[in-house]
């Protein structure tokens, strides 16, 4: 009897484990009770709404090869890119260039879409957060690679020449949608998710492009 009731708390028990086991929500139903618990931790305040939670198949697909640790498959990747790049907005009038000491300004800034912001608030490219740029800065991120001489080095000597035409669309892209050229950039799409207007690409552009800019001296 001793025996036969052993063998009856191990079958309860193995019963408990699993009857626990299925309770537990599987990795979708995870990924919803995450993003919900997310979703109520926020509310709109000032000029910041809740939607800036909203991913876009962009984010999710990058989200996920993070999570797990491995690169985008190539061919997802070169999907991803293609999309983004149908995105991109060039300037009207094919006035891609500015004025660089507003990209400069530009650059320095972080300031705009924040809560304590208003609407009319001009926002910041916060450029030397991640890279360097002009070589006079001495406070910069290395997130992102240098851009000091970045024209320069692309042998840019005039901008507004037909030569220079590739790589001042290459600049305004990558500037406006960063992920056209690599699926998952760190480098936050600028002006496909408004963070800057055209006008402050342009100068942005000018900024990395014009000879008389100090990055490229």
């Amino acid at each position: 009897m001793k025996k036969q009731h052993k063998i009856s708390l191990a079958l309860l028990s193995v019963a408990a484990v699993l009857a626990g086991c299925a309770a537990v929500p599987g990795a979708t139903d995870l990924d919803k009770l995450t993003r919900d618990i997310v979703k109520a931790s926020f509310r709109d305040e000032g000029i910041v709404k809740a939607s800036v939670l909203d991913t876009d198949e962009t984010n999710q697909a990058c989200s996920a090869a993070d999570v797990a640790g491995v690169p985008l498959d190539e061919a997802k990747a070169k999907a991803i890119e293609a999309l983004n790049f149908k995105s991109i907005k060039w300037p009207a009038n094919d006035q891609f260039l500015g004025d660089w000491k507003e990209g400069e300004k530009i650059a320095q800034s972080g300031r705009g879409l924040t809560w304590t912001d208003t609407a009319a608030t001009p926002n910041g490219g916060n450029c030397y957060n991640c890279h360097q740029i002009d070589k006079a800065e001495i406070s910069y991120g290395t997130i992102g690679p240098s851009l000091y001489n970045f024209g320069k080095l692309r042998g840019v000597a005039d901008p507004k020449s037909p030569d220079a035409r590739a790589m001042l669309e290459y600049t305004w892209g990558k500037v406006w949608n960063a992920k056209a050229y690599n699926a998952c950039s760190n480098m936050p799409r600028a002006g496909h998710m408004a963070i800057l207007t055209p006008a402050q690409v342009a100068h942005i552009v000018a900024l990395l492009l014009d000879p008389k800019s100090p990055v490229n001296h």
